[in-house]
């Protein structure tokens, strides 16, 4: 006697589909976050006294400081502007990679990807 499998516990017919649309996105994903982390981001503050060069990985790869703003009495102002800097840059490259991700996924939420 052949045991019969309810239509509702059989694998869909495009299931190789939707599997090789998954490893698909995985490609894709993948060789994005290898490009997007050596791609370089900057920012720029204070009218272009401090400008912060990062790659997409985050890595802090040049910083410049116009010499107008080292003031011996003031490293303060110095300090909040790079700060004000690589807030800047990181910022513009979580919203860059979120967006280009989402265009990946198409919108889809993978948490623990990105």
């Amino acid at each position: 006697m052949k045991a019969r499998i309810p239509q509702s516990m059989q694998q869909p017919s495009n299931m190789n589909q939707v599997i090789r649309q998954a490893q698909k996105m995985q490609e894709d994903m993948a060789a994005f976050q290898e490009e997007f982390a050596a791609r370089e981001f900057k920012a720029t503050v204070g009218g272009g006294a401090v400008e912060i060069t990062m790659n997409g990985a985050k890595e802090v790869l040049g910083i410049k400081i116009s010499p107008e703003v080292i003031d011996p009495e003031d490293p303060e102002m110095l300090e909040d502007l790079i700060a004000s800097a690589v807030n800047e840059v990181i910022k513009n490259i979580e919203t860059e990679n979120t967006e280009a991700m989402g265009k990946i996924t198409g919108g889809m939420s993978m948490p623990g990807l990105f």
